[in-house]
């Protein structure tokens, strides 16, 4: 369970980072940083799950 938290906050912190990169070149509405978000939505609630 913990190797599980562990990689999925690693996935987490490197999700965020793309995505603040795409914002940054592409800005906040662009579809790449829209997907980007979602995935990242879908990483924290799969992180959650776990966590509960």
């Amino acid at each position: 369970m913990f190797c599980k938290k562990a990689i999925l906050l690693s996935a987490i912190t490197l999700k965020k980072r793309e995505m603040y990169i795409k914002a940054r070149y592409f800005g906040m509405t662009d579809s790449r940083v829209v997907s980007c978000s979602q995935q990242l939505d879908s990483l924290l609630n799969r992180y959650q799950a776990i966590h509960d």
